[in-house]
């Protein structure tokens, strides 16, 4: 089983407008609704792929049943530990000429009897667990340090996944982690580098692997990814491809390597599964995560190469 732990869940909601006008009446368009987060993504990823994935993490009560809908919906299977408040609601409003404003909400403040349930509940679930995924934010009164109280709960021998960046992600390689996955923008933030080539890239990866990582899968967006455990490094360019919706991109990135992983693929199959699944993520719209058909015939055309 692969469990996926996520901390902020959201409500992402797309508002298209023909302009938006400060201070006037703005007309909606178009309105689409995701209930999401992170690892509530990877973890309808891991599902369509297949995979025995099991859901966990914060919820709440005002309308945090809508969630349960979507996973019902995806036949991903859940405990959530339930907290007083209601999801955070992000809003993205485009114009008719592609301008994206966002205006995005805080989670609410989490008791330290729910943070300490949490930690039961996924120490009790990892027991059986190959690999766990743990991506996302942390509510306003969260320090990063609660990342590595998590992977510090997880079984002896469960694979642990990692999707952030900055303070998060420096806590969670004190604990050692067997995959970590930045996009570059987070891993010139962590590090406080700038990248300006394939080989800055690598050294930025080589920083992560001595803070504790085993392996690191740096997605590059449209031009692919690379993937290094620091004895090999391996780089897969992205297909062309029309590009619907960058929403989940990275989640289907995660998902796709964490599955490849938990079944013991070799490192150069993690990176060509990890690029497909996010590849595919991007192709399908009104969605947050990829269509299996697409996936595979994706995965089926694109190649790696070492570097």
């Amino acid at each position: 089983m692969i469990l996926s732990i996520c901390l902020s869940p959201c409500i992402d909601v797309n508002i298209e407008v023909d302009s938006l006008s400060v201070g006037r009446t703005n007309k909606i368009l178009n309105k689409r609704i995701f209930y999401t987060g992170k690892a509530i993504n990877a973890a309808r990823g891991l599902k369509r792929l297949g995979a025995d994935v099991y859901a966990t993490g914060f919820m709440y009560e005002d309308n945090g049943r809508l969630f349960e809908q979507e996973l019902h919906y995806e036949q991903v299977p859940y405990k959530f530990v339930w907290c007083e408040g209601r999801v955070r609601e992000n809003y993205k409003f485009v114009d008719n000429k592609s301008m994206l404003t966002e205006v995005n909400d805080i989670s609410p403040e989490i008791s330290e009897e729910k943070k300490l349930e949490l930690l039961d509940v996924v120490e009790n679930l990892s027991k059986n667990c190959e690999a766990m995924v743990l991506s996302g934010g942390l509510s306003k009164d969260m320090k990063a340090s609660y990342y590595g109280d998590i992977l510090r709960r997880a079984g002896s021998n469960t694979l642990k996944v990692v999707d952030s960046y900055g303070d998060r992600l420096l806590e969670a390689l004190k604990c050692g982690v067997d995959l970590v996955k930045p996009n570059l923008d987070e891993l010139q933030s962590t590090l406080g580098i700038k990248v300006t080539s394939k080989e800055e890239a690598l050294a930025g990866c080589y920083e992560l692997l001595n803070m504790g990582a085993k392996r690191v899968l740096l997605s590059l967006g449209k031009k692919g990814a690379i993937i290094t455990n620091g004895t090999n490094n391996y780089y897969c360019k992205s297909n062309n491809v029309a590009m619907n919706s960058t929403v989940g991109a990275g989640d289907g990135m995660v998902a796709a390597a964490t599955n490849a992983l938990a079944k013991g693929a070799p490192l150069e199959e993690v990176l060509r599964c990890g690029v497909a699944g996010g590849t595919a993520a991007v192709t399908t719209p009104d969605s947050i995560t990829f269509i299996k058909e697409k996936y595979d015939e994706i995965l089926s055309e694109i190649s790696v190469v070492k570097i």
